[in-house]
């Protein structure tokens, strides 16, 4: 297991039963280790999801019927896989094959938020390439536009602008669906937390309330983030 990221405490705090508010002050900086591991897991799975997943997208609307029915049934088989199982997949049963022995716990995570959330981001994707009007796609490919530059010049950038809304609760709930990473010895937020609350059992209310604190700050610098490129597009318009 990689240093830092196990769920192996980085100093121990003070005496189980002793005063939870003392205890988060004295190890807050175990607290903010946690929080940024979530972030990074949140950046670095989002951004690769948004890649992935807008990849897909683009051969589910291509000219491609192998490519195109390859991705409608990534998109349908890990739509209906519980995250838990491609976690398990990933962290337990890959290794047994041969894979991702050697793989860092926190690239194993992105790994996993990545394959899952890909998915809904190409469904995402999807959904806006539907509303551009087909007409400005045939007119590009009268003009002698490729495919690939159809999508990449004129589709996708009209599509992601139509898309906000939903692509930024896909996010929100891959960033919720990181504590999922704690079961399998990823020292973020959740996993954090339950330290605490194994060594302050009376205190578990605050101890949750101080945690999902947290998320919801987090939630909402994303919330606001797109609130505002949603506006700047609308003014560009």
């Amino acid at each position: 297991m990689q240093a830092g990221t196990t769920h192996h405490p980085d100093h121990s705090p003070s005496s189980a039963g002793g005063d939870c508010v003392d205890d988060v002050i004295n190890n807050f900086d175990l607290v903010l280790k946690a929080f940024w591991l979530t972030i990074q897991l949140t950046v670095l799975s989002g951004l690769a999801s948004l890649f992935l997943g807008t990849l897909l997208g683009a051969l589910r609307v291509g000219p491609i019927s192998v490519l195109r029915q390859f991705a409608s049934i990534y998109v349908s088989v890990v739509r209906n896989t519980p995250l838990l199982v491609i976690f398990i997949f990933v962290f337990i049963a890959a290794p047994t094959l041969g894979w991702f022995i050697e793989t860092p716990f926190l690239l194993k995570g992105v790994i996993t938020m990545t394959i899952y959330t890909s998915a809904f981001v190409c469904e995402n994707v999807r959904s806006g390439v539907n509303s551009v009007a087909l007409g400005q796609a045939e007119a590009a490919r009268a003009i002698g536009l490729t495919f690939t530059q159809v999508m990449s010049q004129i589709i996708l950038p009209q599509s992601f602008r139509a898309i906000v809304p939903p692509l930024v609760s896909t996010l929100i709930a891959m960033t919720k669906n990181t504590s999922i990473a704690a079961v399998f010895g990823l020292m973020e937020a959740t996993g954090r937390m339950r330290y605490f609350t194994n060594n302050n059992a009376d205190d578990r209310p605050l101890i949750f309330l101080t945690f999902a604190l947290g998320y919801v700050i987090i939630v909402e610098l994303m919330s606001f983030g797109a609130s505002r490129l949603e506006r700047r597009w609308q003014v560009a318009r």
